[in-house]
């Protein structure tokens, strides 16, 4: 058998969500700035996106990781989440995921008790610390970048809920923030289907009624996913991040996260060296911190900590078979969701 054309993956999830890292034998992506490699897979050439986040090679609860040289001089690596619907700037538990497969697999040397990480993505530096011993990530902390609220309380129309609240807030992507009783339900596993078609229903219409530009960020100019939210008896905020083309995020969600710091931020109700936990639908957490404030064009904006664990549980290899009639990848509504049209424009 022939592997010359095969891509070399670390399987790893982040309390439960699942980011594969792509650690060899990716073609190179063209571009000056990570920012412009990620656009000129989203708007040039998306074929190795589609090969490696669609079937039969994956399957629609998963992100696939594409770790890149650095594009600047204070980065140790760099990397752009590939999903089913497109290439995104960042992801907090794909951070993860990428820095302890980094260290884990030796491609960056460990240092104990701390190793340092300088990460260049499409949304900026983030700089991350991971706790080691014995050759293990214990846990790593995100210096994610900065998050600001775009509108808070925005009224958005529906036709199944009527009239709903919704906060739009930067967080590495933009999220809209929707308190889940609007829609009748709380963050459940019962739930979750429910929640995944409800939150691309609500996306959909987002997009048609609010329209957001990040100031510094040429081509980040879309609500990317809403992330439902809910308060839970001891002070943890309950997240449900919901995903094209209808699907849940198994973790907290880092960047989601983010952006709720912003928004409590912008709110009053956070103050700099504050802290939450973020907790998911199947339980996992990450602990949340405002460790800063800055702006953005203006905008005043909060500089989040995210704190977390990811865990290597496998390696694999991926090959291209030139006579492959599935190369493009396929998606199909009995595990994708009856939104799987969405992917397939």
């Amino acid at each position: 058998m022939n592997w010359d054309r095969s891509l070399d993956l670390l399987e790893v999830h982040c309390q439960g969500e699942i980011g594969k890292v792509i650690i060899g034998g990716a073609p190179e992506i063209p571009g000056a700035t990570m920012l412009d490699k990620m656009n000129h897979i989203n708007e040039v050439e998306d074929s190795l996106r589609r090969f490696v986040t669609f079937e039969p090679r994956a399957s629609v609860a998963m992100s696939v990781n594409l770790l890149v040289a650095p594009t600047r001089p204070d980065a140790d690596a760099g990397f752009i989440v590939l999903q089913a619907d497109r290439a995104h700037p960042m992801s907090g538990s794909n951070c993860i995921c990428v820095v302890t497969a980094l260290l884990e697999s030796g491609v960056i040397g460990m240092r104990e008790p701390v190793t340092i990480v300088r990460l260049d993505t499409p949304a900026g530096l983030v700089i991350a610390r991971a706790a080691c011993q014995e050759g293990r990530c214990l846990s790593v902390s995100l210096d994610n970048v900065p998050s600001f609220a775009e509108a808070l309380d925005r009224e958005i129309e529906t036709p199944r809920w009527g009239r709903i609240k919704a906060d739009i807030a930067f967080g590495g992507v933009y999220y809209a923030l929707v308190d889940v009783d609007q829609i009748g339900v709380d963050i459940a596993p019962v739930h979750a289907r429910y929640l995944a078609e409800a939150g691309i229903e609500l996306k959909a219409l987002i997009t048609e009624q609010v329209t957001v530009k990040h100031p510094e960020l040429p081509g980040v100019d879309e609500t990317a996913y809403v992330m439902f939210r809910g308060r839970e008896p001891d002070g943890a905020v309950r997240t449900c991040t919901t995903l094209p083309p209808g699907r849940v995020d198994r973790s907290p969600c880092g960047t989601g996260s983010s952006a709720n710091l912003a928004a409590l931020y912008a709110r009053g109700l956070l103050s700099v060296g504050e802290a939450r936990i973020s907790r998911s639908i199947i339980g996992g957490e990450f602990r949340t911190e405002a460790i800063g404030e800055t702006e953005v064009a203006g905008r005043k904006a909060v500089l989040p900590r995210i704190t977390g664990r990811g865990y290597v549980y496998g390696r694999s290899q991926l090959r291209l078979d030139p006579d492959d009639p599935f190369a493009a990848g396929f998606a199909l509504s009995d595990t994708w969701g009856p939104q799987v049209g969405l992917l397939l424009k």
